[in-house]
């Protein structure tokens, strides 16, 4: 995957994404509120040699005090030295549970002992520590002393142990940092586990590398459209400023179809879709407005006889129409409609509902009527989805192809190729596909 693919991802279940790191965070903090405070104060000493009165003794005490230091690192985890601070503070606990309790170190190259006491409250670390430092030296002296007397290389205690202002534990920080970066992980893990088993559409990419067809357009989504379809003039896309993005997806739309064969450009196109709701009508209507006001003339067919759309998105009549011209009750010149007072834009209706759409749509009438528009404007028809109904492969065998209306999120792979292999089996050319409603 590339970056490209990892941001659309994201995007695309930024929701659970975020949720999975919000719980991360959650769960942190939980855990945290659970643990008990333990606080850790700190205490050393220096070792040293007794008695040292000139440089040469001096000296010779330093290198013996820092042979000892390893030594005394090892007394320092003594049972010993526990049961010295159990006696001395008096405390309940045992002698191997209060050495886990505490770490004595030497910082490298000197003859310090540094003791780390954790407890339960500031108070109790602070003497830990200090206690902890009384009972190294006092095993110490039991071992190295004679009759009484301090041992001649010995810890001399240091400054007393500062009182904690704060816990060392739970660390709060650290906590919810591993939990927002465990929750992240899981999030992003669980987003790219739900792209790789989702199969809905997504992308223009993704769509071209599953099905190897085109996608020559891509209308983002307004959901006051989806609500609410309409025409939408181009002037009404420059003076409002919600519908330009979409306007200037259609003029893209419209651009590709131009460059789509130069040679032979299509003048008859049929517009579907692999399930009713993807938006075939509102594509088909908006394409054919957007191509008449580059002053090319279009003549617009609701070619769909079972849900008629494009009379009602252009407030037209819808008493006569394609079925009446093909059952011979009309001429196609008295039923064609202006639909814009500007662009040379005709729209013919679907006319009342027949009994038989596929045959009428499939008639050779039907072939001869696509041919005789073309001849002087393109031709866009509106057809019937795919899927439920035969009526749209029939019809794209009638012009030179279809555009295939996507509704991204919504159409999965699946019904995708069904209706791209009914396009094939009739013998149908698919001029490319149209992502509606992209986010």
């Amino acid at each position: 995957m590339e970056l490209s693919d990892y941001v659309r991802v994201l995007r695309s279940y930024w929701v659970g994404v975020l949720t999975l790191l919000i719980l991360g965070i959650a769960v942190a903090g939980g855990w945290s509120l659970l643990q008990p405070k333990v606080y850790t104060a700190d205490a050393s000493g220096y070792v040293a040699a007794q008695g040292a009165t000139d440089l040469g003794t001096s000296m010779v005490g330093d290198q013996l005090a820092q042979s000892k230091v390893k030594s005394y690192l090892d007394i320092g985890t003594w049972r010993s030295v526990a049961e010295f601070a159990i006696t001395e503070l008096k405390l309940t606990t045992t002698p191997d549970a209060l050495v886990k309790q505490v770490s004595v170190s030497n910082p490298t190259n000197t003859v310090i002992i540094q003791v780390s006491a954790s407890a339960a409250t500031p108070e109790a670390a602070r003497d830990l520590a200090e206690a902890w430092i009384r009972g190294i030296i006092k095993q110490i002296d039991q071992i190295e002393g004679s009759a009484g007397q301090t041992a001649p290389v010995t810890v001399i205690p240091g400054d007393s142990a500062l009182l904690p202002t704060a816990p060392s534990s739970p660390n709060w920080k650290l906590n919810l940092a591993l939990g927002a970066l465990i929750g992240l992980l899981l999030g992003v893990g669980y987003a790219i586990v739900r792209d790789r088993m989702d199969q809905h559409v997504r992308s223009a990419e993704q769509t071209e590398r599953v099905t190897g067809v085109a996608v020559v357009g891509t209308l983002p989504l307004e959901p006051e459209l989806v609500k609410h379809p309409e025409v939408l003039a181009d002037e009404d896309a420059r003076s409002q400023g919600r519908l330009v993005a979409i306007a200037e997806s259609f003029r893209g739309l419209r651009t590709n179809l131009q460059y789509m064969s130069v040679d032979n450009p299509p003048r008859a196109i049929v517009v579907t879709s692999p399930l009713p709701g993807d938006g075939k009508s509102f594509t088909a209507a908006n394409l054919a407005m957007t191509i008449a006001a580059a002053d090319r003339p279009v003549v617009l067919i609701d070619g769909d006889l079972r849900r008629p759309m494009i009379a009602k998105l252009f407030n037209l009549p819808n008493d006569a129409g394609l079925s009446d011209v093909l059952a011979g009750r009309a001429r196609v010149e008295d039923v064609l409609q202006p639909a814009s007072p500007t662009y040379p834009l005709s729209v013919l209706a679907a006319g009342p509902v027949p009994p038989n759409p596929s045959e009428i749509l499939g008639s050779e009438r039907m072939r001869q009527l696509i041919a005789q528009l073309s001849e002087r404007a393109l031709v866009i028809v509106d057809s019937p989805p795919v899927l439920p109904v035969t009526d749209s492969a029939v019809l794209s065998t009638r012009a030179d192809g279809a555009l295939l209306v996507v509704n991204t999120g919504k159409t999965t792979f699946d019904q995708l190729d069904a209706a791209l292999n009914l396009m094939d089996k009739a013998k149908a050319k698919t001029l490319g596909i149209v992502l509606n409603r992209v986010p």
